[in-house]
């Protein structure tokens, strides 16, 4: 387990992802909007299939007011059957690595079985960055029963942009 926490309030190091379009997702550094990560366990979770269906089902609702993008450990073949499977629209990357992982502070699980998959994963988490790349939110897990509920996460975040919010629990 890594014992590093992500900071709010502190700009999150830019870190680039592999989109299954070929091109590259960056989360921190400067951008012209909000953005929020939301990580996912991969391909051999149904909990996650269920939470990023609801999530696109209301996806025009989060990119009118942030970009969104979704990352696993999954190879770019895995997520793009997923994408392919449920019609996935959200910007869809692949290939996160474990220093990745861990710089982010998430957890990272050992596969139970070859049948579950056969690399290293993350856990859920959920990251919000303001345009200035600072984090101003954090949700992390170590299993998949335990998440964000994205109609109160969108809301909060909506109610966070629209009143400029300060980042909340440095202490």
């Amino acid at each position: 387990m890594n014992s590093a926490k992500p900071q709010v309030g502190v700009a999150v190091a830019p870190t680039s992802f592999a989109h299954v379009d070929g091109s590259t997702r960056v989360i921190g550094g400067t951008k012209d909007r909000w953005s929020i990560l939301f990580v996912y366990r991969g391909k051999h979770c149904p909990r996650c299939k269920r939470y990023l269906n609801k999530l696109n089902a209301a996806l025009a609702d989060w990119t009118a007011k942030m970009d969104v993008i979704v990352v696993s450990a999954d190879t770019r073949e895995k997520a793009l059957a997923d994408q392919a499977e449920f019609g996935w629209t959200f910007d869809l990357c692949y290939g996160m690595t474990e220093p990745q992982m861990r710089a982010l502070g998430l957890y990272v699980s050992d596969p139970l079985s070859e049948a579950e998959t056969d690399t290293r994963f993350a856990e859920p988490g959920t990251f919000a960055m303001r345009p200035d790349g600072t984090l101003m939110l954090v949700d992390v897990s170590n299993g998949p029963a335990s998440r964000p509920d994205l109609e109160e996460l969108l809301d909060g975040m909506i109610f966070n942009i629209d009143n400029d919010r300060p980042v909340r629990g440095t202490a």
